[in-house]
């Protein structure tokens, strides 16, 4: 997944134009009037119903606006990403996109590309009942960049109910490592592959080490070893990634074909047993007609019971937007009660706002709201939270080459290398 243009490099250049444009901000990005574009990667089935949920609810806040849906699909989001770097070092920004909080928004913010909407926050006094680690997040020096659509749990372990008990897999409220490996056994066993996998997109695969890392080192090891005072070198590292390529074997021949929503099809149809993906993959399930807790069951990947490993999406305002009053009006919108409610049910994540009401959401949803209400939360590499975007697109490309040569050591030294740049 090799972008054409460094997020960096663009964020730079975004920032130079937005500097030295004549007037102020740039006068060529976004909408004008009542109109306002929407820039996301929610393309998939469960995805665009949730994102619909989220207009139609700006609609009805604001009747008479208009709204281009700029979403761009593929590549598990990479490909809308190389779009925004594009338009944003050719000074046409989306009036609106959706971003990672953590490092991916830390460079908006130092590149003065977001717009600071700390009074949309004041003004419906989030701060009270949204997280604080989730606010500060997205925040520099108290001021707030970005409105949470809701916050996924990333180290989910998906199974078919039927396939394991064809396999005569029980599996209970958790799962820990020796019960993972012994079902995995007793699938091979009965003939049936253990794991469907969708890695097309680099992503999928790299998921499946770090939630195999955050069960390994625990909450503590896991935020030393992504905040740097761990090397991964570090021998109980090496151990998780042997763990992941053992369990890459286990996975459908064909899985570097598949998407990520095919592979959870895929489990979904019986074609395997487990799955291991964010609760993304809770919205394709229910998008499918399978019924939670019938068709389909759930727990945290082994080892890491009560850690909610936090994939947060954030809309953040363009500090070039034509119409700052209609794109404050939208992230008001994304954080009201009602479309935090509408969204998460249709995506399959937890609102972050903690005064919505969650007994109308699923049996899932429900069981992850109690864990990242009160259990540990810990960022996401994957998904930029934890470090910033050059060393993240590093450790995709060190998976990368690890699924291709199977060398464990030059995986650790190419990062432990990143890690100091």
């Amino acid at each position: 997944m090799r972008r054409t243009i460094p997020w960096a490099t663009a964020l730079v250049i975004a920032s130079a134009l937005t500097a030295t444009a004549c007037g102020g901000p740039l006068g060529s990005g976004g909408t004008e009037g009542n109109k306002l574009e929407v820039f996301s990667w929610w393309t998939s089935g469960s995805e665009a119903t949730a994102l619909d949920a989220l207009v139609t609810q700006f609609k009805k806040d604001n009747p008479g606006t208009q709204v281009k849906n700029g979403a761009v699909s593929g590549g598990g989001g990479s490909n809308a990403q190389q779009v925004l770097q594009t338009r944003l070092a050719g000074g046409n920004p989306p009036d609106t996109w959706q971003a990672h909080p953590g490092k991916a928004i830390s460079e908006l913010i130092d590149n003065r590309l977001a717009l600071d909407v700390t009074d949309v926050y004041e003004a419906n006094k989030w701060k009270s009942v949204m997280p604080k680690a989730m606010v500060d997040a997205m925040s520099k020096n108290g001021r707030v960049y970005g409105v949470l659509t809701g916050v996924h749990r990333g180290n989910v372990l998906w199974f078919n109910k039927a396939v394991l008990a064809k396999a005569g897999v029980k599996v209970g409220k958790s799962m820990n490592w020796q019960g993972f490996n012994q079902a995995i056994q007793k699938l091979q066993d009965k003939d049936i592959r253990p794991l469907c996998l969708g890695d097309k997109d680099i992503f999928a695969s790299a998921e499946v080490l770090e939630n195999l890392l955050v069960g390994r080192l625990g909450a503590d090891g896991w935020n030393k070893l992504v905040d740097g005072k761990t090397p991964w070198s570090d021998p109980k590292v090496r151990a998780g990634v042997k763990d992941y390529m053992q369990l890459l074997g286990k996975a459908n021949d064909d899985h570097s074909a598949m998407t990520w929503d095919q592979a959870v099809k895929l489990m979904a149809d019986g074609g395997c047993g487990f799955n291991t993906m964010g609760d993304w993959a809770y919205g394709e399930l229910l998008k499918y007609g399978k019924a939670d807790g019938k068709d389909f069951g759930y727990v945290a990947f082994p080892g890491a019971d009560n850690t909610f490993v936090a994939v947060g999406d954030a809309f953040v305002a363009s500090a070039a937007t034509k119409n700052p009053t209609l794109v404050n009006k939208w992230l008001a919108s994304v954080g009201s009660k009602e479309s935090q409610l509408a969204f998460n049910k249709a995506k399959g994540s937890t609102p972050v706002r903690t005064d919505v009401d969650v007994s109308s959401l699923g049996a899932y949803q429900q069981a992850a709201a109690k864990t990242f209400r009160t259990g540990t939360l810990v960022n996401t590499l994957v998904h930029g939270q934890a470090t910033s975007p050059q060393f993240q697109q590093a450790f995709f490309d060190a998976i990368n080459q690890l699924n291709t040569d199977n060398d464990i050591g030059a995986f650790a030294k190419t990062l432990d290398a990143a890690a100091k740049e």
